[in-house]
């Protein structure tokens, strides 16, 4: 599985980057056309000789949209043109917006991060007795022991409203891969679980929750968790192999919401990239406090040393080229995806494909070499 994979994935990532000291923050990119054009010929390359069927990217410049364009298709099978406004199932980056809705119920003093898990959801259980003491900070960094999902049973999808409790439920047989709080493992049976959490503690769906407290107050109307409510006319497929083929399976399971099912497109996730490079404001919206984001992207535990790969609140956070990037990178069949601030320079990178034969994070430092090149 893609993601049970994760931490080799960044570790690999973390072998690109060059490592140096950050500097001081520049000034906002200039609309630069030959910089667009760049990155124009790049993507439209991928898409007419790579195999990929469909690549929608935007970059953020401040509080602005700064570029957005979508290349190739929607569908390969009926060849329907790739839009701004086509949304996409953007896998695990869905784990920044139930990591914000925790932090925000956190600042409501309905949840203490730093407490056991089983103060708020005394059903859950594991048969490792560890599991007493994880608690919620441990598992929005990784840390808490649990182990990753090996079959998120895309094909056999539930999306009744008791999928997330009846899953932490079934957890009852699991045992942890180490002592809470003493070990990196990315797991997102705990950012399920989380979602779960989530909904007991407000009182609602985790679902609802995310649309009433996250989505709507950004702006982001189009986008859900809850993929059988999405407008099917400007769903994108999911594709697979090379050559792309419309995948059988698409990647929804309401059990797996709160870690993989937030379905978006670009249009919208630049107002999550604004909202988060302003601390949590996005124009008068303030979702989060800016002293909640910062504890949000604020180192908390080391995943790689050697490569400077450490881990806030759900938040990837490493050095390239001299400026910190905060990122999270999702995938699942069918689709890949990356969403990336680099706040010394204010910019915010989103890039979505709706095909898993792309490798994103190469993607992405393409276009971060584009932007950063010294146009002096």
């Amino acid at each position: 599985m893609i993601k049970a994979a994760k931490n080799s994935l960044w570790i690999v990532t973390c072998l690109l980057i060059t490592i140096v000291g950050c500097k001081k923050a520049d000034p906002p990119i200039k609309d630069d056309a030959d910089t667009f054009r760049q990155i124009d010929a790049y993507i439209g390359s991928l898409v007419d000789s790579a195999g990929i069927s469909g690549i929608s990217i935007a970059i953020t410049n401040g509080q602005e949209v700064a570029y957005s364009k979508s290349f190739g298709v929607a569908n390969v099978q009926t060849g329907e043109q790739l839009t701004n406004a086509h949304f996409f199932h953007v896998a695990s980056v869905s784990k920044t917006f139930t990591a914000t809705a925790v932090m925000q119920l956190a600042e409501k003093g309905k949840i203490d991060i730093n407490k056991p898990l089983i103060n708020y959801l005394p059903y859950f259980k594991m048969k490792d007795p560890r599991y007493k003491n994880i608690t919620i900070k441990q598992m929005l960094n990784h840390t808490s022991g649990i182990p990753d999902v090996t079959d998120y049973e895309w094909e056999k999808a539930e999306s009744d409203a008791e999928a997330l409790e009846r899953y932490t439920r079934r957890l009852a047989d699991s045992v942890l891969l180490s002592d809470p709080g003493s070990t990196y493992y990315y797991s997102n049976i705990a950012f399920d679980v989380l979602g779960d959490l989530v909904a007991k503690v407000s009182g609602m769906s985790f679902e609802k929750y995310e649309k009433d407290n996250v989505l709507t107050p950004l702006g982001m109307n189009g986008s859900s968790f809850y993929y059988p409510e999405m407008r099917k006319d400007l769903q994108t497929s999911a594709h697979t192999g090379n050559p792309q083929t419309v995948s059988a399976v698409y990647p929804y399971n309401r059990k797996h919401a709160p870690s993989s099912t937030l379905t978006s497109n670009i249009a919208e996730l630049s107002h999550w990239a604004i909202a988060n490079m302003y601390e949590g404001k996005y124009k008068n919206t303030q979702i989060i406090s800016p002293s909640t984001f910062r504890t949000m992207t604020s180192p908390t535990v080391t995943v790689d040393p050697g490569q400077g790969l450490s881990m806030g609140l759900c938040w990837f956070i490493y050095p390239y080229k001299g400026y910190m990037n905060y990122a999270h990178e999702g995938g699942d069949i069918g689709y890949r995806s990356i969403l990336s601030l680099l706040p010394e320079r204010k910019l915010g990178i989103i890039i979505l494909s709706n095909s898993d034969n792309i490798d994103i994070q190469q993607v992405y430092f393409h276009i971060v070499d584009i932007l950063l090149a010294d146009k002096s």
